[in-house]
């Protein structure tokens, strides 16, 4: 199993000002699920992904993930799991405007392996901006920024791709696309997938779809039959 996590809970603040984020947390997410994570906004959706990429640490509980007890980790060993172990793709892009899209995946690839600019090429070229790669994101339309972070998040060759809202600013049909190759990378990468999202009807195309509710667990659902992202409508 990729991810593993046991009675974890998540609390901000003390006393009778505490706020649970989550709440006795049970979950296991097997190699190469793609997993689409439904709820309304404070049910703790962010804050499951920022636990499991170790942006954050849990109140209580046990979270392992590719073998990694996470609450035994120190701040340079979280580090190195996020470098070896994570990609993000967030709903905004977070591109650096003065790097052009290559240079802005290459930034990325020079951190985890040897030939960088090669290996950032490449996947750019997978994501299809071989044609872009040499521009700024300000000349970059939003699902091509998109593509650009979705590049720089599997530069790095990932087990896991965390994704919080990836079609989030973008339009209906972007919006499509940018899964279907989500979908894509991630199924000939055999890599594990949480995807956040608030629009119920993406979890059509997961293998698994979750429901959170008040920092809880509320449905937990496989799905036999998956659609592609393109036949996808909200």
């Amino acid at each position: 199993m990729t991810i593993k996590m046991t009675e974890v809970w998540k609390t901000f603040g003390e006393g009778h000002t505490a706020v649970h984020a989550l709440r006795d947390i049970d979950l296991v997410g097997p190699q190469g699920d793609f997993s689409v994570i439904l709820g309304p906004s404070g049910s703790g959706k962010t804050t499951l992904l920022n636990l499991v990429g170790a942006i954050d640490t849990a109140s209580r509980g046990r979270i392992e993930v590719t073998g990694i007890d996470l609450a035994n980790l120190d701040v340079d060993e979280q580090v190195a799991y996020r470098r070896e172990n994570v990609g993000f793709v967030f709903q905004f892009f977070n591109l650096i405007p003065t790097l052009t899209a290559l240079e802005n995946v290459e930034l990325v690839a020079d951190l985890t392996a040897a030939n960088g600019a090669e290996r950032a090429a490449a996947v750019l070229e997978q994501v299809g901006l071989a044609e872009r790669m040499n521009h700024f994101p300000a000349q970059l339309s939003g699902g091509e920024q998109q593509r650009v972070a979705i590049a720089r998040a599997l530069v790095k060759q990932p087990p896991i791709l965390l994704c919080d809202e990836p079609t989030g600013e973008l339009d209906f049909e972007t919006g499509r696309m940018i899964l279907d190759l989500l979908r894509q990378v991630t199924r000939d990468s055999n890599q594990t997938v949480l995807l956040v999202t608030h629009n119920a009807a993406i979890g059509a195309m997961a293998d698994r779809v979750l429901r959170l509710r008040s920092g809880s667990i509320v449905d937990d659902t496989r799905n036999d039959d998956p659609v592609e992202a393109s036949a996808l409508t909200w």
